[in-house]
């Protein structure tokens, strides 16, 4: 059986980010993308909070450019990232009319020998950052809701990647950093000048990232190769919890590539049952799936023709919401409902843990600054 591939998907062919297929605020009421319709790339706004999805289209005076991002805000408006030269340009797009308004930002110069995305939408979504990486270290800038352009926040040593917010006040941030040799995913505290402390310490030479957590659940979702050295695996944990980090069989797909989006949220206290949505791609091509810890299984669905992929969200009942564009439908959401199954009465084999414990239990996530998530 083949480990799954659980790297952030490369950037399509067409040289633009990984997330121009669609971004999603964090309540799930606006997602935006870059579309297509024969000519240059366009940004458009979609409206998912009312009772049928429409998109209105964001056509700017200039064809958009390779490493071009959109991103939604709470208000309707579109972020977007252009770059010009040596710096990105920030602007808030929104509809007049027939046409396109554009409120300038400011600009943030490009780190020499590096690259600056957009991080994903933060809590609330009032607020926008993005990561600026370096040869030698990484920069989270607030680039849209400060009160003057665009602010420096916080520097961390070493080459980070990833983005995961953990709270729901948009405070803390989780960064996956590599230095020497090793990535391990780090807590970024933006309300105390950029703090950094370490979140996954599964083992000292493993290679330890966050992909996706729930700040009501507590529920994580991890790749490690602590089981076995340069395979990464899919597992899961709980902030704060002293149970081990788990790796199940369940989430080995032979010859697949799995990639976690969303995780269902207002599972207070219940991360076992929370539904995590899943993209698979393998040799039949690209579906969907979900998972739930304590039912040890992967369930398989259809995506809908169109289907923007990677894109989606769950809703606290636990139906998975895909968006999707067709010729004949341009703006449509999926809803897939997923029967729950009752889960086994037996214990997960131990084999499936992560090796010994190899730090002090996890400060919990309402207390800063974090402390290590381990295998206690």
């Amino acid at each position: 059986m083949t480990a799954c591939a659980i790297e952030p998907p490369a950037a399509d062919e067409d040289g633009l980010s990984p997330r121009a297929g669609c971004v999603i605020t964090a309540d799930g009421g606006y997602g935006a993308r870059l579309a297509h319709d024969g000519e240059s790339p366009f940004p458009e706004r979609w409206t998912l909070g009312g009772p049928e999805p429409y998109a209105v289209p964001l056509r700017g005076n200039q064809p958009e450019e390779a490493g071009t991002e959109v991103q939604p805000m709470a208000d309707g408006r579109v972020l977007i990232k252009r770059r010009v030269g040596e710096r990105y340009d920030f602007h808030l797009l929104y509809p007049t009319g027939p046409g396109t308004g554009e409120a300038p930002l400011g600009a943030v110069t490009a780190p020499e020998d590096g690259t600056l995305r957009l991080l994903p939408p933060a809590p609330g979504g009032e607020r926008a950052y993005a990561l600026a990486v370096g040869p030698r270290s990484s920069t989270v800038w607030l680039v849209a809701g400060g009160a003057f352009g665009p602010e420096r926040l916080a520097e961390v040593p070493g080459r980070c990647s990833g983005g995961v917010w953990l709270d729901h006040a948009g405070r803390m941030l989780a960064l996956d950093r590599e230095t020497g040799g090793r990535t391990k995913a780090v807590v970024v505290d933006l309300g105390r000048g950029g703090e950094v402390s370490p979140l996954l310490q599964i083992a000292e030479a493993s290679d330890d990232r966050l992909l996706l957590a729930d700040p009501d659940s507590g529920l994580l979702l991890i790749s490690s190769d602590a089981p076995a050295p340069g395979e990464p695996r899919l597992g899961w944990g709980v902030m704060g919890s002293t149970l081990p980090v788990r790796f199940p069989d369940s989430l080995r797909l032979p010859e697949c590539r799995v990639t976690p989006f969303a995780i269902q949220p207002g599972q207070v206290l219940t991360p076992e049952s929370c539904a995590v949505a899943l993209r698979i791609d393998g040799s039949l091509g690209t579906w969907a799936g979900v998972w739930r810890p304590a039912e040890r299984q992967v369930h398989h669905l259809p995506a809908p023709a169109g289907w923007l992929t990677g894109a989606g969200l769950v809703t606290p009942g636990g139906a998975l919401l895909l968006p999707y564009a067709t010729e004949e439908v341009s703006c449509g959401l999926a809803r897939l409902t997923v029967p729950h199954v009752a889960p086994p009465a037996a214990p997960e084999d131990p084999a499936e843990e992560a090796p010994e414990p190899v730090a002090p239990r996890p400060v919990p996530l309402q207390q800063a600054p974090l402390g290590r998530l381990v295998t206690n």
